[in-house]
């Protein structure tokens, strides 16, 4: 310390044999004596700090330690509460482990993106799922790398009740038997295909013929007549009545011509809107449901597109990039008030500025038209290009039952 703190000296090696090898210059053994007693000093203060910390962190460590030992017993004591109480907590001891492998998170092979702002990725589940945890369970169960299981209406009941998007699967779906090439587009928009395109397993009817003809049985059924290619579904959206049935040309002229190419269509049945649309040069994505009916297939045969995803689901688009927007009897009064407005929000937010939304046949009681459905629209914003609404007459005119048809546009500003 000294040689260091000490003023610069020269340094000479010693001659060999010499009994002094350093010789240290003269200095002020006083001052070098009060900085040996400051640093003895303050060594003295952080010795005392360090044992201070030291304490404070034994008392830390058994803090934790206690507070761990809470949290377990407390997450034991609710684990068996919730497996009746609380659905929405998915418990370890329940789910398989192709369960908990399809659910839970897994890291980035890359370590952190700045993108995700995470190191793992969740796979995206339906949060409902997690409330039916026994037909999660029972779904999630197969032969990996095997043949899935043919339960497409317990899956759909599923999806149907909120757990949407389904989890993927690692297994093969079924292969039809004798299956043969598609019909050849443009010919494929209006011919029935084979029976061997598709597994007839989940349905009622087991053939084409069957739901052609399941229009003149008695009861209900989804979408009765869709099937029928033949039939009613020849001339829809064709004439133009000046009512509740609008023309697709009539419809189209109202804005410059070719501006619309690109749409959706909200629970389109069996796929005859988009497929008028495409004889126009307008591709048009439909959403169905294989409510006992092949319906999905079956718009897929025809050359067209289908989504299986239900009404509930957040529209999969990107904001602002679609020209057209339609539905037919598929949005209507059965659906919750809340849950509905949230539905039109999220057409208006997939329309681009100048995009319409064709609101065709829109069933509600006389009571709700303007209470509620007017000026649910009037929130969202749409700007009223066309509207007619008539009493629905079929089961009596005191039911007071209506359909409404609306032409409406997302405004440019």
């Amino acid at each position: 310390m000294y040689i260091f703190t000490s003023p610069p000296f020269n340094w000479k090696p010693s001659p060999l044999g010499s009994k002094n090898h350093i010789s240290l210059p003269p200095g002020d053994p006083t001052a070098l004596l009060d900085e040996l007693s400051a640093t003895k000093e303050q060594l003295a203060v952080s010795h005392s700090l360090i044992a201070e910390f030291r304490k404070k962190l034994n008392s830390t460590t058994l803090l934790v330690e206690a507070l761990l030992t809470e949290l377990r017993s407390r997450h034991d004591g609710l684990a068996e509460k919730e497996k009746g109480s609380d659905p929405m907590k998915l418990s370890s001891v329940a789910m398989s482990d192709e369960v908990m492998l399809v659910v839970g998170p897994h890291k980035l092979p890359l370590g952190y993106s700045p993108r995700m702002g995470s190191d793992e990725v969740y796979p995206p589940v339906g949060g409902a799922c997690l409330r039916y945890q026994e037909e999660l369970a029972q779904y999630m169960t197969y032969e990996v790398g095997g043949e899935c299981p043919v339960d497409d209406v317990f899956a759909q009941r599923l999806m149907l009740k909120g757990c949407e998007p389904l989890p993927r699967r690692r297994c093969h779906p079924k292969s039809p038997a004798n299956y043969v090439e598609p019909t050849p587009f443009p010919k494929s928009l209006w011919t029935t295909p084979p029976d061997t395109s598709i597994i007839w397993d989940p349905y009622t009817c087991k053939s084409y013929k069957c739901l052609i003809e399941r229009r003149k049985a008695p009861g209900y059924f989804d979408c009765k007549d869709c099937f029928d290619l033949e039939g009613r579904e020849k001339s829809r959206w064709l004439l133009d009545n000046g009512g509740l049935d609008y023309g697709i040309d009539e419809v189209l002229k109202t804005r410059p011509q070719g501006t619309i190419r690109i749409g959706f269509d909200v629970g389109g049945g069996s796929g005859t809107f988009a497929a008028r649309m495409k004889e126009r040069n307008v591709t048009i994505i439909t959403s169905s449901m294989n409510l006992d009916g092949p319906f999905n297939s079956f718009i897929a045969s025809r050359g067209l597109i289908s989504i299986h995803v239900s009404v509930s689901q957040r529209l999969p688009f990107f904001d602002s990039t679609l020209d057209i927007v339609h539905s037919m009897h598929v949005l209507s009064n059965w659906i919750p008030d809340a849950m509905l407005e949230f539905t039109l929000y999220d057409i208006y937010r997939v329309l681009r500025p100048g995009g319409l939304f064709w609101l065709d046949r829109f069933f509600c009681l006389g009571s709700q038209l303007n209470q509620t459905y007017v000026p649910m629209l009037d929130r969202v914003g749409f700007r009223n290009l066309r509207w007619n609404a008539g009493v629905k007459l079929d089961r009596g005119i005191d039911k007071n039952e209506w359909y409404f048809s609306a032409l409406l546009e997302k405004p440019m500003t």
